[in-house]
């Protein structure tokens, strides 16, 4: 199949001027990449498709450098809500959490695990890549392995510091995983059991990454009163073992930490003017999206969340997680409650906890945050997801100005419909790529810089040989797409609405997105390191 990309604005990735072209497809790589003035015209007619691009950008496809698709992409493999805002590669398997390798006590997302179902059959990522080939996705996805997954998997969820033998079974893990495919490894060190690994587990397993060419990305130790702390361990196990990282949406969380915002950036630039392989992305919004129980103290959370509801049962340790989060300092106003799973809880999809609280005291007896909270989790398996509103605006300018930064959506794929469309995601799943590009735009970066970083740059930074760029004998990945008409249109109340704009998405040469309809042709593939 040969495809004609014609009369539209090239900007090829690589941050130089844009320049009117056409693009030449002929099977899954790009054949050429012609200039106006060149040469004559291509017609129409030698091709078996043609593609008019009249008033449209025509740039490499955009890698999400942070996600969460790795099962999604098994129940709905269109993905829609990234291949609608022309993103045709993700960086999977991120903060700590992948869906392999799965034994002993280890267990999925709770949101993964209720969704997948009969179809979670896989331990290995072996086993995982075969039900993916098999659901054939719209896009490209790289696996990262996840450090809670693998200690799970050895350790379970206790917490406590693994024994010498444990550390060696994780060790084997992680071998027999990126000899499978995986890129490298992640860590999520605020959530369950990563929280409990000293900085030597971790960097002992980060040296056996490195050690076969993979990567490391980090959800660090703390975002908010310890980052700078936390930034100091990434920096230490990069030394230690000389592998490149990334840190994993950086920000600076909770008012009382934004003033820290310089210092952060000053830390991170001058180890990267030391030589050190680091680099960061970051979503465009100033909510995180994560799980509810995040507000738990550390001991009512230890065991996940099947311990979680079994405290919540006990009324005397119901007790005191209630009293622990009342006694947190928080402004409640700040803490929206994302998708829940009760029918119960649906009507508080988008509401913050400040206003539920209003809502259900209406002239009774006091309610407090923990009670709502715990009432809440309770009905939900303690699988209630929240939107968390604690970053600066301004801070966030700060960080998208810095060329090192990356977007990445740090959400899984969406759609409207089907089991993942009873959920209430954070408008990220729908929106990073054009609301990435117009603060960017905002801020003074160019068109070709912006475009760059969300795609040549991207590419470069993890490895990611023959895209990124539109350059003959790469792979065609590539969007089409209205510079002025490229908005988001998910918001946090209705988050389930795609992003406008993009006329065509190619990924290997198959459309699987063309003028708003998914057209089911989906040429994705799980890439390896080479």
């Amino acid at each position: 199949m040969t495809t004609l990309i014609q009369n539209g604005l090239i900007v090829d990735g690589t941050g130089a001027d844009a320049f009117a072209g056409d693009v030449v497809v002929d099977g899954e790589t790009i054949a050429a990449v012609v200039p106006r003035g060149a040469a004559e015209p291509l017609p129409r007619e030698r091709f078996d498709r043609a593609v008019d691009a009249a008033g449209c950008l025509v740039t490499p496809g955009f890698i999400d450098a942070h996600a969460h698709s790795d099962a999604y992409l098994v129940i709905e493999p269109d993905a829609p809500s990234k291949i609608s805002q022309g993103v045709t590669t993700e960086i999977n398997g991120q903060c700590g959490g992948s869906v392999a390798p799965r034994y002993g006590e280890a267990r999925l997302s709770s949101d993964w695990a209720a969704i997948l179902g009969e179809r979670l059959t896989w331990r290995s990522l072996a086993e995982y890549r075969v039900v993916l080939e098999a659901a054939k996705p719209a896009l490209n996805t790289i696996q990262f392995i996840g450090h809670n997954t693998l200690r799970s998997s050895v350790v379970g969820y206790a917490g406590r510091a693994a024994t010498p033998d444990e550390r060696a079974r994780m060790t084997r893990l992680l071998e027999e995983s990126l000899d499978a495919g995986g890129w490298g490894l992640t860590t999520g060190l605020i959530y369950q059991p990563g929280k409990y690994a000293t900085p030597d587990e971790v960097t002992a397993l980060a040296k056996v990454a490195a050690a076969k060419g993979g990567f490391y990305a980090t959800h660090m130790r703390s975002e908010g009163d310890r980052i700078l702390e936390a930034i100091d361990e990434v920096i230490d196990l990069v030394k230690a073992t000389g592998i490149r990282a990334e840190i994993s949406h950086l920000k600076t969380s909770g008012k009382r930490n934004w003033g820290k915002i310089d210092a952060v950036l000053e830390k991170i630039e001058g180890a990267i003017a030391a030589g050190l392989l680091l680099g960061s992305d970051r979503y465009p919004f100033c909510a995180a999206g994560t799980d509810l129980d995040v507000v738990f103290p550390d001991w009512a959370g230890e065991g996940a969340a099947q311990a979680e509801c079994a405290r919540l049962a006990d009324p005397a340790t119901r007790r005191r997680i209630v009293d622990a989060i009342d006694a947190l300092d928080r402004d409640w106003s700040t803490v929206m409650i994302g998708g829940t799973w009760h029918a119960d809880n649906k009507a508080y999809c988008g509401k913050t906890v400040a206003e539920i609280l209003m809502q259900r005291r209406n002239g009774a007896a006091a309610v407090t945050p923990g009670e709502v909270i715990c009432s809440i989790l309770e009905k939900d398996g303690c699988k209630t997801g929240a939107f968390f509103f604690g970053m600066s605006e301004a801070n966030l300018d700060k960080i998208l100005a810095r060329p090192w930064i990356l977007p990445g959506s740090d959400a899984s794929l969406r759609a409207p419909w089907g089991p993942l469309g009873a959920d209430h995601p954070h408008p990220r799943a729908y929106a990073t790529m054009p609301e990435f590009y117009h603060r960017l735009r905002t801020l003074g970066v160019t068109r070709e810089a912006a475009i760059r970083r969300m795609t040549g740059a991207a590419a470069d930074r993890f490895g990611i040989r023959r895209r990124g760029v539109l350059a003959r004998g790469n792979f065609a990945d590539l969007a089409v797409w209205r510079e002025d008409a490229f908005r988001r249109q998910a918001t946090y109340l209705q988050p389930h609405r795609f992003s406008s704009g993009v006329k065509l998405t190619m990924v290997n040469g198959a459309i699987p997105y063309q003028d708003g309809a998914f057209t089911g042709a989906r040429a994705g593939r799980l890439l390896e390191r080479t």
